[in-house]
């Protein structure tokens, strides 16, 4: 991983499903929206086969929970100059947190699970 990273930046380290890599640097104001855009918009050369047709689809996973779009890189309190992985993949819909609670998943035979290889 990179270890000239700008004490005003974070870099984040990328990571496919496919596990191909790429790192970038942002700034603590950018949300996830903005990072997918980027991303979107200066794909890797080896990442081709992973385009998708919307800025949109493309959604990051950090610490296992997917960020909504609005969430900034400075609202999660990453260290500035350092280098944090997150996780990126396609998907088109983004899960709704459940308020409920586990109760309520019991009661209705619900279950959640996330694998990432």
């Amino acid at each position: 991983m990179s270890s000239n990273v700008p004490a005003d930046m974070i870099n984040l380290h990328l990571i496919l499903v496919s596990r191909k890599t790429k790192e970038f640097l942002f700034s603590p104001n950018d949300s996830a929206l903005d990072i997918a855009k980027h991303v979107y918009d200066n794909p890797p050369m080896d990442w081709e086969e992973e385009q998708v047709n919307s800025p949109n689809i493309p959604r990051l996973i950090y610490q296992g929970w997917f960020l909504h779009g609005n969430v900034t890189l400075g609202a999660l309190k990453l260290p500035f100059g350092k280098t944090t992985v997150m996780h990126l993949v396609a998907s088109e819909m983004l899960l709704e947190p459940n308020f409920h609670g586990q109760r309520n998943r019991e009661k209705m035979g619900e279950s959640n699970c996330c694998v990432i290889l």
